[in-house]
């Protein structure tokens, strides 16, 4: 088939590799402008991009698809379909008729639970026990569109946004070439999605700091929810004062204390009590200005003793 493939972050990636293996001609691939990064601030290209250059692909970055002329130029590929992951940008009506069979999505959630921008990270801080990736076929309204292909995963104690992301996006991408098999024989099944929806609003600096008041499933949920990006984080004393530090993975713990207390050497933390244990460990943290590191090598260089309150 010709396709078109619309994606931004490292999640996407496996897709698109997938269906060059396939044997599927990309006509074009569609990815966010190159944005700002480093310390110096270069203009760098998004993972898809780079990733489809390295494959002599042509990459289109328009600052906005709604734009008449990125309009005109997607209707004059001539498509068979568009593939859509993590693209980034909404799609109007006439995008979403240029392809001769329409345009789909591979999305990170098992609809309609976790519509939207994030949901991923809305589905480990939740605590949620599974999820899933699904293809839709992609309708104007956020994420309404008819389900294709489901594959069910469990979320681990363990996993954080990073390493659950990890196993979606490979598992989601080994359902494209079965999807569009299905669709280019006129044989695909599309379920209309039902239940009440959830939204996964994107993730606002406000909400990453920790409420060590709030049950201790519940700040592990969002410490790993939100690792690496962008970091749960509190605040440590210091002789120089407050000291910002992310927490990157923790597990649940014993213990019990007022909430923010630093109960042991472990760097383990009492929180809010809600009947199934009453702290949290911390394993990985970032100290602002430093690397990420083992909690045990930050205390090393920058003790936080039992009894500090963290906050």
């Amino acid at each position: 088939m010709r396709l078109a493939f619309m994606g931004t972050p490292e999640f996407a990636v496996p897709s698109l590799a997938e269906l060059i293996a396939a044997g599927h001609e990309i006509a074009a691939v569609y990815s966010q402008p190159p944005r700002p990064k480093g310390r110096g601030q270069k203009l760098t290209p998004s993972p898809v991009h780079a990733f489809a250059e390295t494959m002599g692909l042509p990459v289109f970055t328009p600052e906005s698809m709604k734009a008449a002329e990125a309009i005109e130029t997607f209707q004059s590929l001539d498509l068979d379909a568009a593939c859509v992951v993590a693209y980034g940008q909404i799609l109007k009506r006439e995008v979403l008729e240029a392809p001769r069979l329409g345009c789909f999505n591979l999305h990170g959630s098992l609809l309609p639970r976790w519509r939207g921008a994030a949901p991923i990270q809305r589905a480990v801080m939740a605590g949620d026990a599974q999820t899933g990736v699904q293809i839709m076929r992609m309708s104007e309204g956020l994420d309404e569109g008819p389900i294709l292909l489901s594959e069910v995963l469990p979320i681990r104690a363990d996993d954080t946004a990073a390493s659950l992301g990890d196993r979606m996006a490979t598992v989601g991408a080994a359902l494209w070439p079965r999807a569009l098999a299905a669709i280019e024989r006129g044989a695909a099944t599309e379920t209309e999605q039902a239940g009440e929806p959830t939204y996964a609003k994107k993730i606002t600096p406000a909400e990453a700091r920790i409420d060590w008041t709030r049950p201790a499933a519940q700040v592990d949920a969002h410490i790993r929810g939100l690792s690496p990006f962008p970091g749960a984080w509190f605040e440590a004393p210091s002789p120089e004062g407050p000291v910002r530090v992310k927490a990157l993975m923790s597990a649940l713990a014993d213990g019990s204390g007022p909430p923010g207390a630093v109960l042991d050497e472990a760097l383990t933390v009492a929180c809010g009590q809600d009947g199934e244990g009453g702290a949290v460990r911390l394993i990985r943290v970032q100290r602002a200005g430093k690397g990420a590191q083992s909690a045990q090598e930050m205390l090393r260089g920058f003790p936080i003793t039992p009894g500090a309150i963290l906050f």
